[in-house]
């Protein structure tokens, strides 16, 4: 990607301590330093990489309840400074971008664009949706509209999840705001009251579909932001569709444990990860990625 020079975001609070210069090297050789996982297992920590709705984590670790509420006490927005490393930036770049993206797309259907937040921090931080933790990966609160990543994220993405590349890293970015994208809609409130109401098995089912509309709405942004700047070199869409394999919910259950168990996937198989990203990609409209709409996804 061609990514120097490009415009950072104004929605971007560092909360690391010193303001960066530590983890997510990513395919760009940043420097800095390694994930901590500590009693949680790798496979874990990516089958959450990518969630909207961390309830299920957060809910231990923060003490929300069983309902998927957040707290009524919300942690306080509180700014950061602007980063200054390499990966920071990068960060700030590539949300920027997609500000500019979904701008003009909502912008073009008589529609506004509220942008999220992008909280970078490092090990843990208070949300207005409990405790994050870097173990979780990269998440997204609908309670206070902020995307939250450790990019040493990035170094377990590239090392041990095998997606490397500056392109998987925007790739999850987008994700994310996928995600900022279904609160905007409605969508995450609707999954919110399904949660208190279907079994387990069937809320899977739902996440599932949650989750490839995320990477649906990744494509998209990928495509109207190539048309927009021309920044995608060659390989940088291999890389993303690689990250959306490597991170399937089979690919991760096979590398951890040795089986696959369907009916615990919360976020889709490899193939249809890759499958429903290239469908945004190809149709650069929203309307393509309604996975709630469609049968078997």
């Amino acid at each position: 990607m061609k990514w120097e020079g490009q415009r950072e975001s104004d929605n971007v609070d560092d909360l690391r301590e010193g303001g960066g210069g530590g983890g997510g090297r990513g395919g760009m050789g940043l420097g800095g330093g390694r994930i901590g996982l500590g009693g949680i297992v790798i496979a874990l920590l990516a089958s959450w990489a990518f969630g909207i709705n961390p309830m299920t984590v957060l809910g231990v670790l923060g003490g929300m309840d069983s309902g998927g509420q957040a707290p009524s006490q919300q942690a306080p927005h509180q700014p950061g400074t602007k980063p200054q490393d390499a990966g920071g930036r990068f960060a700030s770049i590539v949300l920027a971008d997609t500000e500019d993206v979904w701008g003009r797309y909502f912008a073009a259907r008589q529609q506004q664009y509220q942008p999220p937040r992008l909280a970078l921090f490092r090990g843990r931080e208070a949300t207005a949706c409990g405790m994050g933790e870097a173990a979780m990966g990269p998440f997204y609160c609908p309670a206070d509209q902020r995307v939250y990543i450790d990019l040493a994220f990035y170094d377990t993405l590239r090392d041990r999840l095998g997606a490397p590349g500056d392109f998987a890293q925007a790739y999850v970015i987008a994700h994310e705001v996928g995600h900022h994208l279904q609160n905007l809609q409605g969508t995450t409130a609707k999954m919110d009251k399904a949660r208190q109401r279907v079994s387990e098995k069937d809320y899977n089912a739902l996440s599932v579909r949650l989750e490839l509309q995320a990477d649906c709405y990744a494509g998209v942004w990928a495509k109207l932001s190539q048309q927009g700047k021309g920044w995608l070199e060659q390989g940088d869409i291999e890389e993303g569709l690689n990250a959306a394999s490597q991170i399937g919910d089979d690919t991760l259950q096979r590398r951890s444990q040795g089986t696959v168990v369907p009916e615990s996937f919360t976020h889709g198989s490899s193939e249809q990860r890759v499958r429903w990203f290239r469908r945004g990609l190809e149709a650069g409209e929203l309307k393509a990625c309604d996975t709630f709409a469609t049968g078997p996804v």
